[in-house]
């Protein structure tokens, strides 16, 4: 579930450096409190959700498929693993050297 998490923030990631766009410039353009865009990357919340959409000018479920079903109404509750802290990039890194060591074995 974690890799399905990472996939689709750096998806988003990449829309909005495609459309020139910043997280914190959602949060300005949208009257979000600073940080609110970054933050909803990594766990559920509606008016972030609903801003970085409107940004990239589609609609929320279309980015977070893990928050939403198919047909566009948003899971409620959010299933806890919406909420389960995404492993650093350093955790990652860790983990991928760990894996080739195992390979290589």
């Amino acid at each position: 579930m974690a890799k399905l998490r990472l996939k689709e923030v750096k998806r988003i990631k990449d829309r909005l450096f495609d459309a020139g766009l910043t997280l914190r410039d959602v949060d300005r353009m949208y009257g979000l409190p600073t940080g609110i865009a970054g933050r909803t990357l990594l766990e559920p919340n509606t008016k972030g959700e609903r801003a970085i959409a409107a940004a990239l000018k589609t609609r929320p479920h279309l980015l977070w498929r893990s928050r939403y079903f198919s047909d566009g109404t948003r899971k409620t509750p959010q299933p806890p693993e919406n909420y389960a802290r995404l492993p650093t990039m350093e955790q990652r890194r860790a983990a991928s050297r760990e894996s080739s060591h195992q390979d290589a074995a």
